[in-house]
């Protein structure tokens, strides 16, 4: 009795438009994924094509139909002519790799030599995944480090405060020098006024939202705005 042929979907792709519109590098795609499934017992259940679609994201139309066929089983594995026809960030891999093909299904690759079914297809899978991880623990450590590093010269993280704005000039330690806005100013003003009123911060930020006050960044006043902007006054926090 034959064995049973592991069904897959094919997926091909090229970034720009000029590729798209010839075709020739989704033809030769095509055919080299056809020529590997005939060779490796493999039944070709589809080619998804994404035309002219950039690998800096997953969310591509094409790529998504061909995982969504992973998840519900209609197919065991995905075929790619290489890697970076899936995608070229290690990050994106690593994701992909945790999802679908460190255990339920199949990722195989032409020019890359992977086919998970077998063991040196895993074994490379693993290293591919510890590079990923690698990766991941590396990046987090490096921000760790560059925002531990400016916080130590006195660099203010995050969005500006209410009322004031940076400019590119820096003090003697290095500081970027902030500088007042004055309509953001008024604001403050109005809302330390309301708070002498004994007003709650939920009702003083209906008051400025009713008096058409924009907040700092262009969305709806909140009570944790206001909180906010209170903290800073009183603490004397222009950074």
């Amino acid at each position: 009795m034959a064995a049973e042929l592991t069904r897959v979907v094919g997926y091909v792709r090229v970034s720009t438009a000029g590729q798209a519109d010839g075709g020739t590098s989704l033809d030769a795609q095509r055919v080299k994924l056809v020529a590997y499934a005939l060779a490796m017992d493999l039944m070709l259940v589809d080619v998804v094509v994404d035309a002219g679609a950039s690998a800096k994201t997953l969310e591509r139309p094409g790529l998504r139909r061909a995982l969504n066929m992973l998840e519900s089983g209609e197919v065991e594995g995905l075929l790619v002519c290489k890697l970076d026809r899936l995608t070229r960030s290690v990050r994106d891999l690593g994701v992909l790799l945790d999802r679908y093909f460190a255990a339920r299904c199949s990722l195989l690759s032409v020019g890359d030599a992977i086919d998970t079914r077998t063991a040196a297809g895993r074994l490379v899978l693993n290293v591919l995944a510890s590079v990923s991880q690698w990766e991941r623990e590396a990046g987090a450590e490096r921000t760790r480090e560059t925002l531990g590093h400016l916080r130590s010269i006195g660099v203010r993280l995050g969005g500006e405060a209410l009322g004031w704005r940076r400019r590119m000039e820096r003090d003697a330690d290095g500081r970027l020098i902030p500088e007042p806005v004055v309509a953001e100013r008024q604001t403050i003003d109005r809302i330390v006024a309301l708070r002498a009123q004994g007003r709650t911060l939920r009702e003083i930020a209906r008051t400025l939202a009713a008096e058409g006050r924009p907040t700092k960044r262009g969305g709806a006043w909140r009570p944790e705005i206001v909180r906010r902007a209170l903290h800073r006054q009183s603490a004397g926090d222009v950074r």
